[in-house]
């Protein structure tokens, strides 16, 4: 069956997400008929390996057999079942497995539907904290200078990537925004410690100044994905910890992409080492198979809200499909991967080929910020290297690498002109050899006059 068809009834009837869709009277649709590892197929027979994880999500691969196979012995017992005054063994079962191997302290699990809605149970979450606590002017948060959590209202008002925001203000409440610790935001005779130090005297600045309102302060930790895969040390974590400690405000992880061994270990919180009030996973969570978030707090946040009915402390919180028990199910298939296989040492291995592949684009004319914290290695495309000049953006040259990719076997979707690579734990390293060369291919015919 060729593509043409499927792409003309699609283009009747959706809307597809982050996307200007005039662009498709010019870059077609591509219909996947089937999946299997890190390879994409469509209908005509033709390949894409799949370099983003399918946005992120996909950490084992598509249609991998021990995830396959517990869905299905799940679907001959029960679909779903409200989560309110009921319960069910996948969801017991997962939360135990979480708080289990979260960080030490994180006893409880509030599960959501995706990761912007985790972001909104933890922003709700905290606020109410206070006000359970008897301090009802903390209402506000910060955020980093390029961080992003999410389309929602809530999430995106604690965002700062203005192709996101901007067009949405009105809607959003107001966020105190921190600087980031992001090495490439270093003045030129600075370091990267520089950096991070200049971005903890921010974030003391507005704590100091504002932290009787303030509820919590939220990050990426180690990556800052959709602001453009900005990366920063470990022990800007434990910094920020001393401070949240200090000005009695929450700090919130929002691991929904960097959590489940993406960054070297299990939760990049490990990395600090911190325990955060809130720690947000979402995404790789299922392998990539069914929505599920969920946000893990201390026992003191859960028992803030345990209180008689009457008192109005519930959280009153829900969405429909909370702790899904098919999605809980494939979470548990996932989690049973790593506790079965070695995942975070053989991520090791592949994050250097991954570094070792990509080290030749240091030298290329077009090439600029070539960085990598485990399985996630970005790069950005400039005009001038030497003077560090971007191309118009208008220009779109991160594009012009995304349909090179796809004529010759590769998912490569940019963020704007920020061109990486986040793989599937699956990939090869013959395939993770093949993919960057792709990368480099398109980058050379990109990048032509």
């Amino acid at each position: 069956m060729p593509n043409a068809p499927l792409v003309e009834r699609d283009l009747k009837v959706l809307w597809h997400p982050c996307t200007q869709m005039h662009d498709h009277e010019t870059i077609p649709l591509v219909p996947i008929r089937r999946a299997r590892g890190v390879w994409l197929e469509d209908f005509e027979g033709r390949r894409y390996l799949d370099a983003i994880s399918s946005w992120w999500v996909n950490i084992f691969g598509h249609g991998h057999p021990a995830i396959d196979e517990a869905l299905r012995r799940q679907l001959g017992n029960l679909e779903h079942v409200l989560l309110a005054g009921f319960t069910h063994e996948p969801a017991i079962q997962l939360a135990e497995s979480l708080v289990t191997l979260a960080p030490l302290g994180l006893t409880r699990c509030f599960f959501g539907d995706n990761g912007s809605s985790a972001v909104e149970i933890a922003l709700k979450m905290s606020l109410h904290y206070w006000r359970n606590e008897g301090c009802p002017r903390k209402t506000a948060f910060v955020t980093l200078a390029h961080s992003y959590h999410g389309e929602t209202v809530g999430a995106l008002s604690v965002s700062d990537v203005a192709l996101y925001k901007e067009t949405y203000a009105p809607l959003l409440f107001s966020a105190h925004i921190a600087p980031s610790p992001d090495c490439s935001l270093r003045e030129p005779e600075a370091s990267c410690e520089d950096q991070i130090r200049q971005a903890l005297s921010g974030m003391n600045e507005i704590l100091e100044q504002h932290g009787d309102t303030i509820c919590g302060v939220i990050i990426e930790p180690l990556v800052q994905c959709a602001g453009g895969m900005r990366m920063y040390d470990p022990s800007y974590l434990r910094g920020l910890r001393e401070l949240c400690d200090r000005y009695g405000v929450h700090l919130i992880a929002d691991e929904i992409a960097v959590g489940f061994g993406r960054t070297g270990t299990l939760f990049a919180c490990e990395q600090g080492p911190i325990q955060p009030d809130f720690l947000l996973v979402g995404k790789g969570l299922t392998g990539g198979y069914l929505p599920l978030s969920a946000c893990l707090v201390p026992e003191n946040i859960y028992q803030a809200f345990f209180a008689e009915y009457e008192s109005g402390k519930a959280f009153l919180h829900s969405h429909s499909y909370t702790g899904n028990p098919l999605a809980c199910t494939a979470a548990l298939a996932t989690l049973d991967i790593f506790a079965k296989t070695d995942v975070i040492a053989k991520n090791r291995v592949l994050s250097a080929v991954i570094a070792e592949a990509l080290a030749p684009l240091r030298e290329h004319p077009h090439v600029a910020s070539v960085r990598q914290t485990g399985m996630i290695a970005a790069l950005n495309l400039v005009a001038d290297k030497g003077r560090g000049q971007a191309y118009p953006a208008l220009e779109r040259r991160g594009l012009r690498v995304y349909r090179y990719g796809l004529d010759h076997e590769a998912l490569l979707r940019p963020l704007g002109d920020v061109l990486y690579v986040m793989p599937p734990y699956v990939i090869e390293p013959d395939e993770i050899k093949q993919l960057v060369r792709t990368l480099a291919a398109g980058i050379d015919a990109a990048t032509e006059a």
